[in-house]
């Protein structure tokens, strides 16, 4: 396991990854409309082949630099982010789903995302 988190410790990373995480999103739709394009679809102002294998190089580089500042990456459509945490006495992970105003929401790792619960008010 990585890094241990606390709420607030997994919050200042959070929001401190903002720009890359919106970076990511917007790389993310450009790189399905030009993987389109290229496979035989509509064309797109955003170029051909030059500018996805250009997309898919930022790509790696975003979800680098996510996963350097700690969160595990357990998705990237929609970009979904776990905090190693403890919560009661048990190991947790604070869960971060794009689209989420704030990090308020964990689960035990042997449930995942199906056992995702509201952070109580005193984390």
């Amino acid at each position: 396991m990585s890094d241990v988190y606390t709420a607030a410790e997994a919050r200042a990373v959070l929001e401190r990854l903002r720009p890359v995480l919106a970076g990511l999103i917007e790389v993310r739709a450009d790189l399905a409309e030009l993987g389109a394009a290229v496979q035989g679809g509509p064309a797109t102002p955003l170029g051909g082949l030059p500018e996805l294998k250009a997309a898919q190089a930022r790509l790696d580089e975003l979800l680098s630099a996510v996963v350097a500042a700690g969160p595990e990456v357990k998705g990237i459509a929609p970009l979904l982010l776990d905090f190693p945490s403890v919560l009661d006495g048990e190991p947790v992970l604070l869960c971060w789903l794009e689209g989420d105003a704030d990090l308020a929401w964990y689960h035990r790792a042997d449930l995942g995302f199906a056992g995702r619960r509201p952070l109580p008010p005193s984390a």
